[in-house]
């Protein structure tokens, strides 16, 4: 998912890495950005033809993320556990990702989903940018107002919009994921961490799962899909991207983050039988080039301003 602070929190001890093969970083970062489209192929896979609740996905996916993240810390000698109460926070901004993000997935196309998703990460984090004081260049408005254009176009009512309902709660979503990525921006063990908070955002999912009727039913394969979901494309995508941040500067690690909803787009043509429709390509160039320039635009921003988003 463009995560200023905590990427350069994450990259900040570069200079202390020994010398990595040339391939390594590249190598990491395509992995991980595949893992992490894989989650929206996975989901829209079990939901598509009804092989499991939502709420049963969403559960099982976090109680499987948070094992495999559990014991990734452990191989690498950290501490599964630990945040401490005070941390429910970011635990409870994973629940609000997670369980929205399968809803909407229910109805929603895999790149439409990627697409809404990615956008509102952006929008919301440099939001947030300018709520603490950030003044913006010409080029980052400019590219604001464009993606925030291509979302607007994307989710409005009309021939080939996405169900508005579930449109909404891709947005939530992904608002969520930027509100818990901001919070974590100062964790000193990301991955400990962040196995920590799938910990906490299971507990209610659980609950939420079991108040769920199973009118669908527990299919096998939609139980794999979910478990591979929390391990693969969550627990080992997040300990891969953390490596892959080591070698990466806080805008490339944004830049090459555009890709996320292109390789969702292109698996769910190849193995949702999904189309690109005109309108998905046109709100896609919008949001993806909008984001684009606000990454690149902070190089230009107006004398004075603070440079909270950089």
């Amino acid at each position: 998912m463009s995560h200023h602070r905590l990427i350069e929190h994450c990259t900040g001890t570069i200079a202390l890495e020994t010398r990595r093969h040339p391939f390594e970083t590249p190598l990491l970062t395509g992995a991980a950005l595949i893992a992490f489209a894989a989650n929206s192929i996975f989901c829209r896979l079990a939901l598509l033809d009804r092989l499991i609740e939502p709420a049963h996905f969403a559960a099982i996916r976090l109680c499987s993320g948070a094992v495999a993240l559990a014991l990734f810390a452990l191989v690498r000698g950290e501490k599964p556990l630990n945040a401490p109460a005070t941390k429910v926070l970011p635990g409870l901004l994973l629940l609000f990702y997670a369980v929205p993000f399968t809803f909407a997935y229910s109805e929603i196309p895999a790149g439409t989903g990627a697409l809404l998703l990615f956008g509102s990460v952006q929008t919301t984090m440099m939001l947030v940018a300018l709520r603490s004081g950030y003044r913006p260049s010409a080029l980052e408005w400019a590219g604001l107002a464009t993606a925030f254009g291509g979302l607007v176009y994307l989710s409005v009512p009309g021939v080939g919009a996405p169900p508005l309902v579930e449109s909404l709660l891709m947005v939530v979503a992904g608002v969520a994921w930027a509100l818990y990525t901001l919070r974590g921006k100062h964790s000193g063990s990301p991955l400990a961490d962040t196995g920590s908070n799938f910990i906490v955002a299971a507990i209610p999912a659980l609950a939420i799962a079991l108040l769920t009727p199973g009118g669908a039913g527990l299919d096998a394969t939609g139980v794999w899909l979910a478990v591979a979901s929390g391990a693969l494309a969550s627990g080992l995508g997040y300990t891969v991207w953390y490596r892959a941040l080591r070698g990466l500067s806080a805008v490339r690690a944004s830049v090459v983050q555009l890709a996320v909803p292109v390789i969702a787009a292109i698996g769910g043509v190849l193995f949702l039988s999904e189309s690109a429709g005109p309108r998905l390509l046109i709100a896609g160039s919008a949001v993806l080039g909008g984001i684009g320039l606000t990454i690149y635009g902070h190089r230009f921003r107006q004398p004075g301003g603070t440079n909270r988003w950089k």
